[in-house]
């Protein structure tokens, strides 16, 4: 059989595979290759516990063939057969998350967490600066981020905010004031999730944002779309439940327990592992790793198995599929009465989760596929015959990107920009009007710049000899070498803070330019209580894992992942409210979507002039591209007069951040970045851009920001370093937040200082 490569399409075809070939090895690929498979809809459904409504209603029409009920908790159930006994089969299907309990009069959202204890040490701390969705009354999907502190306005500030408890945490969905939040119909109560994808990786493993809470829906809708459940001849009744706020008390088990009086119950979902009073070991050792297919929650895994769960052993074990007891609490029931009880045939089954409750938690989708399958051969006695799986869909609703969204969305980490450096061709290429018989060629030199020069000045003219230039690298991380256990040892490629990144999905771009996915390992001991996120002067240097479902380096490398392969955190350009938009590496794709469209409004022709366009890259790991340029320019006698630096306003617009420092606002105009860490701008400079500006009605800001930018390694050689930027809230972190704008202002003063400067 041809191996196929990872791609989304491919996993939709694995997934239905696992889910139904393993039994039913008479189908076809096309049959198991349909429309939306049900895994995907449920992980990218957000059901934040009490506001499960919208996967409750996708559940239904998954169900509607079986005449599903819904009671006033929202719990969705289907009664199979008929008489004694009574079986129940139940699964959770919400998510912790958040619930919007404030609107601040700047248009920020406050938030309150469900279930209010945290699941862990970390769930606070790993939604700082990450993309979410508020879900509306009317079930609008509204984008935000959660608010993130800018590394770059950091160093010496005191008392700087941890990002790790609702106090510090806000929601920013591009408003400037309530009203405008009112107005995209967002209000208190509305339910905050993380924006989801999910990603994956080797060995049949797959990595989402409550993939943990949602692969039980998988479990149990199969059963009926695979299975075609119900068709056959059932001893007893059987319910199929999914059950709702399982994390906020369990109040949906509880009230089907309550009404349906099960005499044996099997729930499948996330197991809650067992508190020990003999070790102070991290919870996160000795747990199952992904692949080992079922697990039976017992109180004690050492002890032999009896009754229910003994039962399910035997039956597993004649199905030839692996199941492994291991220690588990039961289901939790909370409330300020006694809790109903289980019934005495009672077993849980679960399957291994590798990062549990992270925006990176990964499972095995064979083990799922197991779960299934079991669950089949005990509520009919004997083997599945008949089934179609699915597929994912993968079409395209806009092939014809705009160009900031089209530079976002290329990845590209300091000395891996090729793709970026494409696109800014593609569109360079169509910036000349058909008429323009001839126009200058973009050239690329040794060090991976792109570089294009226009105007026709004269040797020894009057003219200032001008260059504008933006890095077009993002930060990331580099394979340094494979481990023995499979896992990948990374270094950091440019600098941010380690919570945006660890215990997060990220993208391994391997030497054939495809990709897989992967986890950044999270720091040692993070599941344990009181765990205080590491913090320090290396902090942003230190090496790192990444986890990519391999258990060898021989694994591994079969995937095609090799050393010098790159790593970043996947992306997209994302609309908030009006003008203003979401996207990690707005720094510094605004920049070269800022030349680029100042290019366009220049033309070929460009009189008397002599500006030069320079697209740069591995500014984030010390200018390293710009320093080439500028050097071979030294030595041919082309160094600039004055050097325009397009790069990011590190913004303090944030209720994170202290306004005393990069006070300048978003949507407020460009900026005059005169101070920062490697350059001081001359005041009569910054004056006359002002001056410019005014004159052609651009909205300017100026100020003081911190980093460093592109045109400080030309001063050494003469030039005057002049940066210009955008305002950027939370910098190097997917929550970026621009105001576009920005960018038209920002393009508008390059065109301006191109032709008059």
């Amino acid at each position: 059989m041809k191996k196929l490569p990872v791609t989304r399409e491919v996993i939709g075809f694995v997934l239905a595979t696992i889910f139904s070939s393993a039994v039913m090895p008479q189908q076809t690929a096309a049959q198991r290759f349909g429309t939306e498979q049900d895994w995907e809809r449920f992980v990218k459904t957000p059901a934040v516990s009490g506001y499960e409504q919208k996967l409750a209603e996708e559940i239904r029409e998954r169900l509607k063939d079986s005449s599903p009920h819904t009671d006033n908790l929202g719990n969705v159930y289907v009664n199979l057969g008929s008489g004694s006994p009574s079986r129940l089969i139940v699964t959770p299907i919400d998510e912790p998350g958040y619930v919007v309990s404030g609107i601040t009069s700047d248009g920020f959202l406050r938030v309150q967490r469900l279930p209010q204890a945290p699941p862990n040490a970390v769930f606070d701390l790993l939604h700082a600066a990450q993309p979410v969705w508020v879900i509306t009354r009317d079930g609008k999907k509204v984008n935000g981020v959660f608010a993130g502190l800018s590394v770059h306005l950091q160093p010496q500030r005191q008392n700087v905010p941890k990002m790790a408890h609702p106090d510090e945490m806000f929601v920013d969905i591009g408003a400037a004031n309530a009203e405008q939040v009112r107005s995209a119909g967002v209000d208190i109560l509305d339910p905050v999730s993380l924006n989801r994808a999910g990603y994956p990786l080797g060995s049949f493993e797959y990595t989402a944002p409550a993939i943990g809470d949602h692969f039980g829906c998988v479990a149990l809708i199969n059963l009926f779309n695979t299975f075609h459940l119900g068709r056959e001849k059932l001893q007893g009744t059987t319910t199929i439940a999914f059950v709702t706020q399982q994390w906020t008390g369990g109040r949906g088990l509880e009230r089907l327990l309550n009404e349906i009086h099960p005499d044996e119950m099997i729930y499948v979902g996330r197991l809650i592992p067992a508190r020990s009073s003999t070790t102070s070991s991290s919870a996160s050792e000795n747990r199952a790793l992904p692949g080992h297919g079922i697990l039976l929650g017992v109180g004690d895994p050492t002890a032999s198995l009896t009754g229910f769960p003994a039962e399910l052993k035997k039956l597993a074990d004649d199905s030839h599929l692996s199941l492994t007891a291991t220690a588990a609490m039961p289901p939790r029931i909370a409330g300020y009465t006694k809790p109903a009880a289980m019934p005495q045939r009672f077993a849980q089954l679960g399957v291994a989760i590798q990062f549990p409750v992270t925006p990176a938690e990964t499972i095995n989708i064979s083990d799922v596929g197991s779960i299934t399958d079991l669950l089949y051969r005990y509520v009919s006695g004997g083997m599945p015959t008949t089934g179609t799986g699915g597929g994912m869909g993968s079409g395209c609703s806009d092939c014809g990107p705009l160009l900031l969204p089209a530079l976002v969305e290329s990845y590209g980490a300091s000395g891996h920009e090729v793709a970026v450096r494409k696109q800014i061709e593609t569109w360079l290429s169509t910036s000349w009007r058909p008429e323009a018989q001839t126009h200058p060629t973009p050239v690329t030199d040794e060090a991976g710049n792109l570089i294009l020069h226009l105007g026709n000045a004269a040797p020894g003219a009057k003219t200032p000899r001008i260059v504008f230039v933006a890095h077009m690298d993002e930060i990331g991380y580099q394979v340094r070498s494979i481990e023995t256990d499979g896992r990948l040892l990374v270094e950091v490629l440019g600098g941010g803070y380690t919570e945006y990144f660890l215990g997060h999905v990220v993208l391994v771009h391997k030497t054939d330019g495809k990709t897989i996915g992967g986890v950044l390992e999270l720091p040692a001991d993070w599941d344990k209580p009181g765990f205080e996120w590491p913090h320090g002067p290396r902090g942003l240097d230190e090496p790192a894992n990444v986890y990519v479902g391999t258990h060898s380096a021989e694994e591994t490398r079969k995937l095609g992942i090799r050393a010098g392969d790159w790593v970043t955190i996947p992306k997209e350009y994302r609309p908030l409210l009006g003008t203003r938009a979401n996207g990690r590496s707005f720094d510094d794709r605004v920049g070269c979507a800022a030349l680029i469209e100042a290019v366009k409004a220049l033309g070929p022709n460009l009189q008397g002039r002599d500006v030069t366009f320079v697209w740069s890259t591995e500014e984030e790991v010390g200018l390293k591209g710009a320093a080439a340029y500028a050097e071979r320019a030294a030595k041919e006698g082309k160094i600039p007069d004055f050097v325009f630096a397009i790069d990011t306003f590190v913004s303090s617009d944030s209720p994170l951040e202290s306004t005393r420092f990069a006070d300048a606002e978003i949507g407020k105009g460009f900026v005059i970045r005169a101070v920062d860490n490697s350059n001081v701008t001359p005041r009569e400079y910054v004056d006359r851009v002002v001056k410019l500006a005014h004159e052609n009605k651009i909205p300017v800001q100026y100020g003081v920001t911190g980093g460093g930018n592109d045109g400080a390694v030309f001063t050494r050689y003469g030039s005057v370093d002049i940066p210009l930027g955008w305002p950027l809230r939370y910098s190097h972190s997917p929550g970026e937040v621009i105001d576009t704008r920005d960018l038209h202002a920002l393009s508008k003063i390059i065109t301006i200082l191109a032709k008059e400067w």
